[in-house]
């Protein structure tokens, strides 16, 4: 795969996963037209060190995994500011990156195959339960689609699905966000995903 450019974000995006961007840095309004108009992704990934809009002289430290990102919709509410909206795809682990003189990180990825679509077991279903009821409740304040933090279809039956939408609802630090993106077996990402929840008493019991 060729060098992919990256967005570092202090966020971790996961497949299916809405992300809503505002780009007005030069490296990245040239980097969005250029994914539109040839029909490409960038890459998302977790910035560990720094800061999201460029400073001078900073060290940025990038997180050695991430998800690609497909851009959905594109709108530009004045010169110079694009807001975007994307949808995580498939996630890659980083080889190497650099930065060009303007500021864009580019890197060397390997994707990882996509998880495998499997049921949520008995033992987790409270789990996706508890998403369940979630999305519910914001139904019923009638929150927009847009404004929602996670989209449809809601694969409330998806152990992978119902996972990765939790490890972008809670509260969790980056790292472990990081470890939980790059688990490739989704009922254990879903096993971990449990275990945060019980702890905090967010599942019924």
């Amino acid at each position: 795969m060729p060098s992919i450019p990256l967005f570092p974000l202090n966020t971790t995006l996961f497949p299916d996963g809405h992300l809503p961007l505002q780009v007005f840095e030069v490296r990245y309004l040239d980097m969005v037209k250029r994914c539109i108009e040839q029909d490409e992704q960038f890459g998302v990934v977790c910035l560990l060190e720094g800061s999201e809009t460029r400073v001078p002289d900073q060290q940025d430290t990038l997180s050695g995994g991430g998800t690609m990102a497909r851009i959905a919709e594109c709108v530009t509410p004045m010169p110079g500011l694009l807001q975007i909206s994307c949808v995580g795809t498939t996630r890659f682990q980083v080889r190497s990156a650099h930065q060009l003189k303007h500021g864009l990180w580019m890197a060397d990825v390997d994707i990882l195959a996509e998880d495998m679509v499997v049921p949520v077991p008995a033992e987790q279903q409270d789990v996706a339960n508890a998403l369940g009821s979630l999305i519910r409740s914001l139904q019923k304040k009638q929150i927009s689609i847009s404004k929602m933090p996670l989209s449809p279809p809601y694969r409330l039956d998806e152990a992978g699905w119902v996972a990765n939408r939790w490890c972008e609802l809670l509260r969790l630090p980056q790292e472990e966000k990081q470890r939980l993106l790059l688990q490739e077996n989704p009922v254990l990402r879903l096993e971990l995903i449990q275990d945060v929840l019980s702890e905090n008493g967010l599942l019924d019991q």
